[in-house]
Order: C-alpha cells, then sequence, then structure tokens
C-alpha cells in the first residue's frame, strides 16, 4: 500500500476532487439544472400546466430534503463510495423512468426519486473533502462547482440539438442520455473513490491543525443563536427564489419571449458559464468587505436579475439578467460557509451550516411550486419572477442585521 501513491505524479486527494467534480456534475448539473431546459419539451408533449411543472420541481426538492434526513446514516453504515455510487445509480435509474413516462403523477414520482439520488450522491462527497483535505485547504471544494456550471452548459447546448434532431421524442431521448452520464460517473466513483486517505495510507493534504483548549472551550457568542437564526432566513430566501429562475427561465424564454429552443438553450448555457466564477469572485470579495456586506451584494445583484427578468423588456434586458444570475448563482453558499464559521467559530461551524442547510432546503422545496401556481393562474411567469426580487431585496435588507463577528 504504502507506493500506491507513487503511481501518481500527484496526491490522491487530488483525484477526489476530479470524482468530485463528475459527481457534481451528474447529480445537481444534469439532475437538476438540466430541468429546466427540458421543460418547455415534456409540457408540449404531454400537454402539462404550469402548476404541475412546479410541483415536479418540488418533488425532486422534497427528494433531496429526505435524503438530507438519511444521508448520515447510510453514509455510517456503507462509507461514502458505496452512498455515491447508490444514488448515481439512482438518479440513473429515475431518468430512465422519466423517459418512459406519459402522466403526471409519473414524472412527479420518478422526479422525487431523483432528488433522493441527488442528495445520496452530494453529501457524501462533501464528507470525502473533509476526509482528504485538512481545514485550511478544504476551499478545494469550491473547485467542484465546476461540475454544476459545466453541465448547465452542457444541457444548454445539447438539449436543444436534440430536440431539434428527434422532436417531440427529444426530451426523451435527452433524459436517456443524461442517465447514461450518470452510470458512468457511478461506475467511475466506484472505481477510483477511497473514502479515507488511510485505505492508502496517506494523510489528508494540508497541515495537521492542532486546537488549544480556550478554542475548544470557548461558548458561543451570546446573539449566536439569533445570528443563526438569521441566516438560516436568509439561506432560506435563496433557496425559495434562485430554483424560481432556474426551473423557469427557459419556459418563460420560449413561451413568452418567442425564442426558439436553441436561442434559449445558449442563454442557458451563459449562465453555466458565468456561474464557474461565481463563489471564487464574491468569496474573496466577502473576505475583503465582510460577510454581511457581501451577502447584500449577492442578493442586490440576484434582485436585479430577476427584475430584469419579470420585466418583459426584451432580449437584451433578459441577457443582463442571465449574466447576473449566472455570475452569483453560487455565491450565498460559498459566503455562508465562510460566514458559520465567523460566527462561531471553526469547531462548532459543522453544526451550525448543517441546521441551516435545513432552512436552505426547505425554501428550494417551496419555491418552484409557489411559482408553478402563479405561472398557470396569471398565464406568466414573470410575476413569479417579480416576487423572487422582492424577496431577495428582503434579503439584501436583513443582511445589514448581520452583527460584525467577534476575533478569534
Amino acid at each position: 500500500m504504502p507506493s500506491f501513491q507513487h503511481r501518481f505524479p500527484f496526491h490522491y486527494g487530488w483525484l477526489i476532487v476530479v470524482t468530485g467534480i463528475l459527481t457534481l456534475f451528474a447529480c445537481l448539473g444534469l439532475a437538476r439544472f438540466a430541468f429546466g431546459m427540458l421543460l418547455p419539451g415534456m409540457r408540449a408533449g404531454l400537454g402539462l400546466a404550469y402548476d404541475q411543472l412546479g410541483y415536479i420541481g418540488t418533488g425532486n426538492f422534497v427528494g433531496y430534503l429526505l435524503s438530507v434526513a438519511m444521508a448520515p446514516g447510510l453514509i455510517h453504515k456503507f462509507k461514502p463510495r458505496i452512498t455515491i455510487s447508490f444514488g448515481l445509480l439512482l438518479i440513473a435509474f429515475s431518468m430512465v423512468g422519466m423517459s418512459q413516462c406519459s402522466t403526471f403523477l409519473s414524472l412527479l414520482l420518478f422526479y422525487t426519486l431523483t432528488g433522493i439520488g441527488s442528495g445520496l450522491a452530494n453529501i457524501p462527497t462533501m464528507v470525502l473533502i473533509a476526509h482528504w483535505f485538512r481545514r485550511e485547504r478544504r476551499r478545494a471544494a469550491g473547485l467542484m462547482v465546476i461540475g454544476n456550471g459545466s453541465a448547465i452548459v452542457l444541457a444548454g447546448l445539447l438539449i436543444p440539438f436534440l430536440n431539434q434532431r428527434y422532436g417531440a421524442e427529444g426530451w426523451r431521448i435527452s433524459w436517456l442520455l443524461l442517465a447514461a452520464v450518470a452510470v458512468l460517473v457511478g461506475l467511475l466513483v466506484a472505481i477510483l473513490v477511497r473514502n479515507d486517505p488511510q485505505e492508502l495510507a496517506l494523510t489528508p493534504i494540508g497541515e495537521k491543525q492542532v486546537f488549544s483548549e480556550v478554542e475548544l472551550s470557548t461558548p458561543l457568542p451570546a446573539n449566536s443563536g439569533r445570528t443563526l437564526l438569521l441566516l438560516g432566513l436568509l439561506y432560506l430566501l435563496f433557496g425559495a427564489t434562485y430554483m424560481v429562475y432556474g426551473t423557469f427561465i427557459v419556459t418563460s424564454m420560449v413561451d413568452e419571449y418567442g425564442f426558439s429552443e436553441a436561442v434559449a438553450g445558449q442563454f442557458w448555457s451563459w449562465v453555466g458559464f458565468f456561474s464557474l466564477f461565481s463563489g471564487v469572485i464574491f468569496g474573496t470579495l466577502s473576505d475583503r468587505i465582510g460577510r454581511r456586506r457581501g451577502l447584500m451584494l449577492v442578493f442586490s445583484v440576484q434582485t436585479l436579475a430577476y427584475l430584469l427578468a419579470g420585466s418583459g423588456l426584451g432580449e437584451w434586458p433578459l441577457l443582463i439578467s442571465v449574466f447576473l444570475y449566472g455570475i452569483a448563482a453560487w455565491a450565498i453558499p460559498a459566503i455562508m460557509v465562510a460566514a458559520v464559521g465567523d460566527f462561531l467559530g471553526v469547531t462548532k461551524a459543522a453544526a451550525g451550516f448543517s441546521l441551516i442547510t435545513f432552512f436552505f432546503a426547505g425554501g428550494q422545496t417551496v419555491g418552484p411550486a409557489v411559482a408553478g401556481i402563479i405561472g398557470e393562474a396569471s398565464g406568466s411567469f414573470a410575476p413569479a419572477f417579480l416576487l423572487a426580487a422582492l424577496l431577495t431585496g428582503i434579503a439584501a435588507l436583513l443582511s445589514l442585521k448581520l452583527p460584525q463577528p467577534a476575533a478569534r
């Protein structure tokens, strides 16, 4: 075993990062963010109403929320490698099921299973980073969002091509192709991933940190509960709004702006491209100007993106909206991780972030359903985008209520 590392010119931990990128590419980038590109074809082929599209999207997040509850026990029993592989294979199975669906209820069932698989693949992937990288090097996890952005780019270009080639059956072919990708990634994870560096007689990347008794016993600030609740509320507002845009903007482009699916796909691909830079840009910026101002800035950018999307002003404002949404796409999660650490300290950050993640999951579960109901009632998603703008505007103001973190 000690000679295993000698087969590679780099630490095996970086191969774990690569498999993480591929996992997020499949379990979130394709399983979640390709859904919006597939909605116009599914709606036309099955005669679905806007509110039904919203319920299907919400079903996915209900499944993800269930997986958040199940994942710790499964990871403890089966370890990350098997859990991730199973999650990806469940995604593939559910995507094949989606390709064969002819009713709303069957789509809802299979896309809920997709959500469960997404959580069972994504959550253990984050656990792996904690095993393979010491704390000061865990920014490597930020590299994995490349998988999300790359998948969005691919979906925006590939799905319109398949729809053009296969016509009314294009969305079914797309689900099958995405399922094949999920199977391939699942097999790669099963072959390449190791649950812990010790399996290869290695140590994690980074310098070992030793916490003093003072650091371990430092009590939480008096207002930490209130601060954590406020962070949770902000994360809920982000979750409730960002997937309204992510789910329905392509449908809005096709049905309301009169774009072809190819043009709408090109716009969606730009979202993926710009999102590649979002976490790094705003994470670094928040290091300089503080978490409070950083969150306010990101929510302000998102507010403008949603206002432009709901304005109906035409192609150029919509393109600006796409740029703003993309450039801020993964910024809130990046800042939230840092903010929880700032306010609670490194030894208590994991528990704090787990708590506010439930707020986030609850928000994104409700958002698509409400937007679908609004879209069906009004015949347009513009009111839903404007409501999202109102909520993120409120979030921007609430961000200013965050206290300054104590020096640590």
